[in-house]
């Protein structure tokens, strides 16, 4: 069964291959790229539905895996939260979005405050739907540093580092991130949905 990923992010894909150790096809090789509605209320919603929708579109041949990640801000009422990926507007970059927290935190007199990533990763196949969530905890600065990582990272520093995920090496970001947090429990998902296909094709 081959594995898709339902989103064209360069810097998750890059990511989910790196935390899995197997190639994954992102769904815009087999398909159409389309816009896909997340109106879910949370990061669990939200990846179910990327990856139910593509799932459907694909067949039961396919195991598709998907996220809904984005960063809370104590300070701003947890914001920018679900809507982390358009926080600026509906046709927002990261740019514009880090842009955003930044003048906010400055409008609020913050150089640094608490803050958390969250991941929900969901997993759909012919053998049923699984989500799993991963954290990481640190603090969000008024600056960005660093040209790393992707999103929110430049001015994100985790608990027990001084530099932030924009200046960190990728070795030490896949050890701490809530997506790698999240994929420990999904990578054995991914291994018992395999050997589940491997085993009922064995008995045909």
């Amino acid at each position: 069964m081959q594995l898709v990923l339902a989103s064209s992010n360069k810097g998750k894909l890059k990511e989910f291959e790196q935390m899995c150790h197997i190639s994954i096809v992102p769904f815009g090789e087999l398909m159409d790229s389309f816009e896909i509605v997340e109106d879910g209320t949370t990061f669990a919603q939200n990846a179910l539905i990327k990856a139910r929708t593509i799932y459907q579109k694909l067949g039961s041949d396919y195991i598709v895996i998907s996220d809904d990640s984005g960063i809370s801000v104590g300070a701003l009422d947890d914001r920018p939260g679900i809507y982390s990926a358009r926080y600026a507007g509906e046709n927002a970059g990261d740019k514009e979005n880090l842009s955003k927290i930044i003048q906010e935190l400055k409008e609020k007199g913050l150089s640094r405050t608490p803050a958390f990533y969250t991941a929900a990763i969901a997993i759909v196949s012919r053998y049923g739907e699984y989500v799993m969530h991963g954290w990481m905890h640190g603090d969000v600065i008024d600056k960005a540093r660093g040209e790393k990582g992707f999103g929110y990272d430049p001015i994100f520093i985790p608990c027990g580092y001084e530099q932030t995920l924009g200046e960190l090496d990728d070795e030490i970001k896949l050890q701490i991130s809530h997506r790698a947090n999240a994929m420990r429990s999904a990578g054995s998902i991914i291994r018992m949905v395999k050997k589940a296909d491997q085993d009922r094709k064995g008995a045909q």
